[in-house]
This record gives C-alpha cells, sequence and structure tokens, in this order.
C-alpha cells in the first residue's frame, strides 16, 4: 500500500515538472495582441460608398504596415462599425470603442452631424478621434482628442467661391443646399463670401436629401440669372441637378464640394458633369510617385479610384500609426501627444494640425474633362 501511494506521489511530482522543463526549451514566445484601430463610418445605407472607402483606405494602410513588420513590432488590426450615417448609432458606438481598452485610436465618422454626435464619448475616455470629412467648425471644439483631417468648411467654402468668381471668371452666383446640419451651415458661410469677396448672390434654394426632381430650383435660379451654382450637397444630388438644369440651359457652370468630388458623380451624370469644379486636397490623376503608387494599389486592389475623402482616411491611419512608433507606445494620451505634434507626409500632402486641431494643407482645383478629373493649372 505504502509502494503504491509513493508511485502516485512520484507521478504528480513528474506532472508538474514536466511543463516547467518544456518551458525551458525552445518553445516560441506567446505573440503580443494586435494593435487595433477602429473605423467608425456608415457601411450600409445611402452613404455607404463613403464608409466602404474609408475602412478600404484604412486596410491597405495596415498591410503597407503589417507586411513591414506592424508597428511596435505587433500586428495591426482594422476593427470597422458600421454607424449608418445615424447619430444615434454612432452614440452608441463610441460607447462600445471608448470601453474597449484594447483600441488604441478611432478614424471617422462620415457626415459632421454624426460625428459630433460621437465625439463626446471620445473626448471623456480620452480616445483620438480623427474624422477625414468632418468639417463643421464644430467638430473639434469638443476637446484635444478629437482632430480633422480635412479642411474646415469655412476654408473650403472660400475656395469654392474663389473658382466660381476668379477660375470660371462669373460674378452672379446661386446656390443650392441640402437641407442638413452640413448643408445649411455651409449655404450660409457660402453666401456671406459671395458678397465679401466681390460677386453677386442672385438666388439661395434649399432642398431635402433625397430630392429627384428640381425644375422648381432650377426654375428659380435661371431667372435669377445665375451663371455659375455652387452646390452644398453630395454627389447623389449633384449629379441630377445638372442633368437637369443642362436641359434648361447648357451653358450653366457648377462648383461643387469633396463631399461630391467622386467617380460615382460622373457615372452618374455622363456628360452633364463636364466642367464642374472642386476645390480639392487630393488629386488621383497626380504623377507624384507616393500617390501614383496609392491610386495604382487601390485601384488594384478594389477597383476604383480613391477619392479626396478616402485619401483623407488613408493619411488619417497612416498618421495614428506614426504617432504610435513616435511614441513607442499604445497609451491613448501618448498617441494624442504625438498626433498634436506631428508633421506627416501623405498623398494629400504636407499635413500638420493646427491649434484648434485642424489640418492646414493646400488645395488643388480640379474639374471633370472628357469624362475624367483633371487638375486645372
Amino acid at each position: 500500500m505504502k509502494k503504491i501511494t509513493k508511485l502516485v506521489a512520484l507521478a504528480a511530482i513528474s506532472t508538474m515538472i514536466l511543463p516547467v522543463l518544456a518551458g525551458c526549451g525552445s518553445k516560441a514566445p506567446t505573440q503580443e495582441a494586435p494593435v487595433k484601430i477602429a473605423v467608425a463610418a456608415p457601411q450600409t445605407g445611402d452613404y455607404a460608398e463613403y464608409g466602404t472607402g474609408f475602412k478600404n483606405a484604412v486596410n491597405l494602410m495596415a498591410e503597407e504596415w503589417n507586411a513591414k513588420g506592424g508597428v511596435l513590432g505587433r500586428k495591426i488590426e482594422v476593427v470597422v462599425y458600421d454607424d449608418k450615417n445615424n447619430g444615434e448609432e454612432a452614440a452608441t458606438i463610441a460607447e462600445k470603442i471608448a470601453s474597449d481598452d484594447s483600441i488604441s485610436a478611432v478614424i471617422g465618422h462620415f457626415a459632421s452631424g454624426v460625428a459630433m454626435a460621437a465625439t463626446p464619448k471620445y473626448q471623456e475616455t480620452g480616445i483620438v478621434n480623427i474624422s477625414p470629412s468632418a468639417s463643421h467648425a464644430d467638430f473639434t471644439k469638443e476637446g484635444n482628442f478629437i482632430f480633422r483631417n480635412n479642411t474646415v468648411i469655412s476654408i473650403e467654402s472660400k475656395a469654392a467661391v474663389e473658382i466660381a468668381l476668379k477660375t470660371l471668371g462669373k460674378k452672379k452666383i446661386g446656390v443650392l443646399s441640402v437641407k442638413t446640419d452640413w448643408g445649411t451651415n455651409t449655404a450660409g458661410i457660402v453666401k456671406k463670401l459671395i458678397t465679401e469677396l466681390g460677386g453677386e448672390l442672385v438666388d439661395h434654394q434649399e432642398i431635402v436629401d433625397g430630392t429627384v426632381d428640381f425644375s422648381p430650383n432650377i426654375s428659380q435660379l435661371n431667372s435669377a440669372g445665375a451663371e455659375v451654382v455652387i452646390v452644398a450637397a453630395m454627389y447623389n444630388t449633384l449629379a441630377p441637378l445638372a442633368t437637369q438644369y443642362k436641359a434648361v440651359n447648357k451653358d450653366i457652370q457648377f462648383v461643387g464640394f469633396s463631399n461630391a468630388y467622386s467617380q460615382q458623380l460622373i457615372e452618374l451624370a455622363k456628360e452633364n458633369a463636364e466642367g464642374i469644379h472642386f476645390p480639392a486636397q487630393f488629386f488621383s490623376g497626380s504623377t507624384k510617385p507616393e500617390v501614383a503608387k496609392f491610386v495604382a494599389d487601390y485601384k488594384a486592389k478594389y477597383g476604383a479610384n480613391p477619392s479626396s475623402l478616402t485619401a483623407q482616411a488613408y493619411d488619417s491611419m497612416g498618421i495614428i500609426l506614426t504617432a504610435i512608433q513616435n511614441a513607442k507606445s499604445t497609451d491613448r494620451a501618448k498617441i494624442r501627444d504625438e498626433v498634436e505634434k506631428i508633421q506627416y507626409n501623405g498623398v494629400t500632402g504636407a499635413t500638420k494640425f493646427n491649434e484648434n486641431r485642424d489640418s492646414v494643407r493646400p488645395f488643388t482645383v480640379v474639374k471633370i474633362e472628357g469624362g475624367k478629373f483633371v487638375e486645372v493649372k
């Protein structure tokens, strides 16, 4: 009986010793957890094209870094959330992201109003949020963790008015805007700038999102003598507007904003898209090597040219990963400090953030000619 007891004891000791001995051998180290970056943008619904562009661009940048060993020797993982371009959904997603300690930063959201529904939670919990598209002046006022990698709307509006007055040489300007917080705010800024910069505001038409018949608006603008119409709306408004307007007045000119600067505009409006001008912070036809490579890689992987907003999402990811690398840490506060002082050379140009955490870089004027976007020299 004693002999059996001793054998049992020896067996128990052996089972405890063997794992220890195994650990002394050549066992590979445990892989560190990935560095997670969230993308929050519409993946479904009417604005899914924009959110899908964000997701694609961020994933492309992550793949490029992962191919070179990741960041801090760790793999980068992109976590995608569909906010459906809805403020309530965005606020719920912000709660999830902010409370997940494994997520280091968030890129998004798309529309200013939706983004501003999420920023209070990001600021409260101290996680860097960079939006590639929120242009409302109040977006970054939530706090020091909130950044925008696009131009505040007052600056883009000035560029749009200058295109109408200087590039197109027109004085009588009409405005058409979509009845959203962004559209109403932008229209107000544009109207003020038209007068300040020496133009003549002849009429302003406001339409609800989803409008398909623009004949009453066109009649009013045309009767007022508009030579050019600045359109504060997305491509799904500008395309049918241009088509219907040119059936009435083939000489009318249009100036759009970056949220309408999309290949879909050309596909929808076809020949009626000819001559539409934009102020842009990214031109996919640029001959700069870094831009040409990005466009080629994006097109090869996703089958489409990247838009200005897509390029801004790509650079937003580059900014965050560079900040993590510079901080040598995934600590959220340390990432914020590095983002704030960064000078990043990306596909949208040399980017830095001003005291309001708004990106600062120049515009390129582009127009649609021969069914494609070309730079206006």
